[in-house]
This record gives structure tokens, C-alpha cells and sequence, in this order.
């Protein structure tokens, strides 16, 4: 039986849907969500968990599928993000919720990482550029649907329906794989590196942990956080040991000598965690500051999110014709003038205005999600690339990850400093169970009409300040962002590659 491309490419598009529109459809329910379970101090972590499980699994699904065969694990990982979502649906408290979101991780790690294999072994090579394209608007897509749907389940229905969406998805796109593509039965055996990946996972969590619980749960300078970042940097160290003794590393470090490759993972990682920033802290402007719901905080980022689909559908057509360094170099000098202006807005900033910014911080940001995925894959034979991508992503990931974790702490920090600041004058009378920490307690609608007006005003100027200067602190990554795309060689894609042949699947 042949391979039905249509089914096949439609399977992997809903499946790379599925699995990055939940790293945005729980950013316009995370006010509500907070403000039913409670626990600001680990509402990143509903992100975290799922991101960081997510780019750790990357590079050992792709070595497994390169082993025993791509489907099986795909198939795995749709199944395991399914069993996550219907778990997170049945979550009782945000400890509960983020060990769930970390289940579903696992399941995207699987997906996304060997959903670009398999469209390689499937899609000819003069139709590749338009097919990445076509990814990439999928990425941007998922931004559209995830705040849109989010907003609207999580004020019509209840939060939890956010998660029970992916199960008839989830079906569908399983149906159309399990139906659809049949692999060759021919793999290159070849012995894991369960060192490097041990050594990996530890060291991302060590960090992440480090930065999740300093300042909060352990003071900075405890031997806690010390030790998390010890153990960051140990780790760290025996990875590149082992992974340049390794006869089949996870990361393989050799690719690193090619500078386009070098500068696009670059750009990846530092935009990733640059554009995180305005995705998870719009939606909490919006409702903390203009009061709005949850479905008006994800209608706000939907111009965000358009603006990524055109940029992300332009890049895969245009990569025949520019230079990949001149798409980016256009594309993230928008990323980060949209960046700087809302680094400027207040509490008395329009709904307008931030609309326009939203609009620029998309267009700035769609084109990395196609023709970066490209130019990694630019100066490596086909063996070389499944290896090239998987690393792509997970800097990607942990860009994005990083990006929410140090700028939660960043907003966390800066929200309790200013009402304490502002309210520790005495002028204004605090309710003995207000949480100056807790600024999602601001996002409950219940909280905003129990409380005294002068009071109401001060800790909603003290988030909106929070978040403009953590605005400001997110152009360091932009700028640095768009200095690595300046850097990159002045390679463009070639529309057919000479004797590359598909992997014909039977």
C-alpha cells in the first residue's frame, strides 16, 4: 500500500497544532486558573513543566526513531500527549496540573521532533520549501486558535475543557497516521547515548529549578539554590565530556562547526525567549489592567498572531529568492521595535495602541518558525538532518522556557517591590489576606469589586509597571537576537537538490 500525502501531511500539521497550541492556549486562562487554585509563586511552572519536558525528550525520540522507526514513536507520543491532557483536565491544584502538563510535554517531545523527520522522508525535495512554509503558518496558527479557544472555553464553559480539546484531535490526527503511512521497515541501528540524555535532562532541570525556586522557596544564596546551580554547571560539564566521546551523541557538537547553523540556533533561542514574554503577559496586562476576561485577553493576541501566520507563510515562498540572514535580519528588527514600544505602555495605554504592537511583535517573530527550521538543515546530507532539526527545536524550547521562567521571576519581583513601595506608606487600608505576591488575585473579577477603589488603582499600577519594565528587560535577548542574524552566511535555499531522493515508504 502507498503512502496517501495529503492524509499523511494533514496527520503531522494537526499533530504540531496540537502540540504547540497548548503552549499558548493556558496563557489567557492562567488568570483564571490562579485565581481558582491559587499559587502564583508555581503558576510558571504550568509552562514550564510542559516546555521543559517537552525539549528534553526531543533529541531521544529522534535517536529512538531513527533506530526502530519513526511511526511507533509518533504514534507513542500522540497517545501520551492525549493521556496528559485528559489528566490536566482532572487537575486539582497547580502542583497537580503542572506534573500533568509535564506528561503532555513528553508526548509533544515525541511529535514535534519526529513529525519533521517523517514530512523529510515523505515530501520531495522541490516541494520542501513550501511545506515548511506551511509548518511555520501552522505554528503561528496554533497562536491564533490556543488564545482565542482558550479565552472562550475558560469564560463560557470551564477551564478545564482546554485540555479536553485535544483528545478528538488527538484521535483524528492518530487515525490518519496509523491509516495512512506505512514506513519501510529498514533502520540504522545505533546505540543510544542514555548518558548524554541523563546528563541533559539533569541539567536543564537543575537550572530551571534554580531560577523557579531562588528568591521564593530558598533565599538566593541558600544552599539549595547553590546547589541547583552546582549541580547546573557539573552537569553542563560531563555532558560536553561525554558527548564529545560519544559514537552517537544526542547533541552532536561537530554541527556547530557551520557557522549558518551556529547563528540560526542562535536566533531561534534568544527570539523564542524575546516573544514568550509578550505572549504570556499580554493576556495578564489585559485582564489586570483593563479588567477585561479571558476571551478579551485572547482576542487581544490574536493580531499577534496573525501577523506570525503571514510572516511564517511569506518566509517558506521567499527563502528561494532572499537570503535566509536578510528574511531575519527584516523580520526581528519588527520583533524588536514592537518589543520597545510595549516597554512604554501604562496603565492609561489604549486598546488600539497595543493591538498595532501586537501586530508588529507577530509579523517580527513568524518567519523564525520556517526559515530557521531550513537553514539548519542547509549544509547537512540527509543523515545529518534529523539530528540538525532535533537540536534546533530544543534550543528553540529552551529559549522559550528560559524566557518564561527568568521573566516571571523578573515581573514577580518587580510587582512585589512597587505595591510594596506604593502601599507600605500606610495610606490605604490592605485586607489582612491580600498577597502583594500574588498579583493574579487582581485577575479574579470578585477580588476586583471587593476591594476599595484607591486600592484597586494602586495594585493595578503596580502590575502594569511590573510588566512594562519586564518589557524593557526582554529587549536584552531581541537585540542579541538580531545581532546573531546579521552574523548568519549569505545562504539562500536551492530550489531542488541534485540527487536527493525521498525515502519512499511502503
Amino acid at each position: 500500500m502507498t503512502n496517501k500525502l495529503p492524509a499523511i501531511v494533514g496527520g503531522l500539521l494537526l499533530a504540531i497544532l496540537m502540540a504547540s497550541m497548548d503552549n499558548t492556549i493556558v496563557s489567557t486562562a492562567m488568570g483564571t486558573i490562579v485565581g481558582e487554585m491559587g499559587g502564583l509563586d508555581k503558576f510558571v511552572w504550568v509552562t514550564t513543566a510542559y516546555m521543559v519536558a517537552e525539549m528534553a525528550c526531543m533529541p531521544i525520540f529522534g535517536k529512538l526513531s531513527d533506530m526502530y522507526g519513526r511511526k511507533r514513536f509518533f504514534v507513542f507520543g500522540i497517545i501520551m500527549f492525549m493521556i496528559g491532557s485528559a489528566l490536566c483536565g482532572f487537575a486539582q491544584s497547580i502542583v497537580e496540573l503542572s506534573i500533568f502538563r509535564a506528561v503532555q510535554g513528553v508526548g509533544a517531545g515525541a511529535m514535534v521532533s519526529i513529525a519533521f523527520t517523517i514530512l523529510f522522508d515523505v515530501v520531495s525535495p522541490k516541494d520542501r520549501g513550501k511545506m515548511m512554509g506551511a509548518f511555520g503558518a501552522v505554528f503561528g496558527l496554533s497562536s491564533v486558535v490556543g488564545p482565542l479557544l482558550g479565552g472562550y472555553i475558560t469564560d463560557h464553559i470551564n477551564w478545564h475543557w482546554i485540555f479536553y480539546i485535544n483528545l478528538p484531535l488527538g484521535c483524528i490526527a492518530l487515525l490518519m497516521i496509523v491509516l495512512f503511512y506505512k514506513e519501510s521497515a529498514a533502520h540504522s541501528r545505533q546505540q543510544i547515548d542514555w548518558a548524554g540524555s541523563i546528563l541533559l535532562v539533569g541539567a536543564v532541570i537543575c537550572f530551571i529549578f534554580a531560577l523557579e525556586l531562588g528568591g521564593k522557596t530558598y533565599a538566593w544564596d541558600s544552599p539549595q539554590i547553590l546547589g541547583l546551580f552546582a549541580g547546573f554547571v557539573v552537569l553542563a560539564f560531563l555532558l560536553v565530556v561525554v558527548e564529545k566521546r560519544a559514537s552517537e551523541p544526542i547533541i552532536s557538537f561537530g554541527l556547530f562547526r557551520s557557522r549558518l547553523y551556529t547563528t540560526s540556533n542562535l536566533v531561534a533561542m534568544l527570539s523564542g525567549a524575546a516573544y514568550m514574554t509578550a505572549a504570556i503577559f499580554i493576556p495578564i496586562y489585559v485582564q489586570g489592567v483593563f479588567g477585561g476576561s479571558a476571551s478579551n485577553s485572547g482576542l487581544t493576541l490574536l493580531p499577534m498572531m496573525f501577523g506570525s501566520v503571514i510572516t511564517a507563510t511569506l518566509g517558506g515562498f521567499l527563502m528561494t529568492k532572499l537570503q535566509y540572514r536578510t528574511i531575519m535580519i527584516g523580520t526581528l528588527a519588527t520583533l524588536l521595535t514592537g518589543l520597545a514600544l510595549l516597554s512604554q505602555i501604562t496603565v492609561e495605554s489604549s486598546r488600539l495602541s497595543i493591538t498595532g504592537i501586537m501586530v508588529l511583535i507577530g509579523l517580527g517573530i513568524g518567519a523564525s518558525f520556517s526559515v530557521l527550521s531550513t537553514s539548519v538543515l542547509h549544509s547537512f546530507p540527509p543523515a545529518q538532518r534529523g539530528a540538525a532539526n532535533s537540536t534546533l527545536n530544543f534550543n528553540r524550547s529552551l529559549g522559550m522556557a528560559l524566557g518564561i521562567t527568568i521573566f516571571g521571576i523578573i515581573q514577580s519581583h518587580s510587582m512585589l517591590s512597587k505595591l510594596t513601595e506604593s502601599l507600605g506608606k500606610g495610606d490605604i487600608a490592605v485586607p489582612a489576606d491580600l498577597n502583594l505576591s500574588d498579583p493574579h488575585s487582581l485577575l479574579n473579577p470578585a477580588f476586583r469589586q471587593s476591594i476599595d477603589p484607591q486600592l484597586l488603582d494602586t495594585v493595578t499600577a503596580g502590575l502594569s509597571g511590573s510588566i512594562e519594565a519586564t518589557f524593557a528587560w526582554s529587549l536584552i535577548p531581541a537585540v542579541l537576537a538580531l545581532m546573531a542574524a546579521f552574523l548568519m552566511t549569505k545562504d539562500k535555499m536551492e530550489p531542488v537538490v541534485e540527487g536527493e531522493e525521498v525515502a519512499t515508504a511502503h
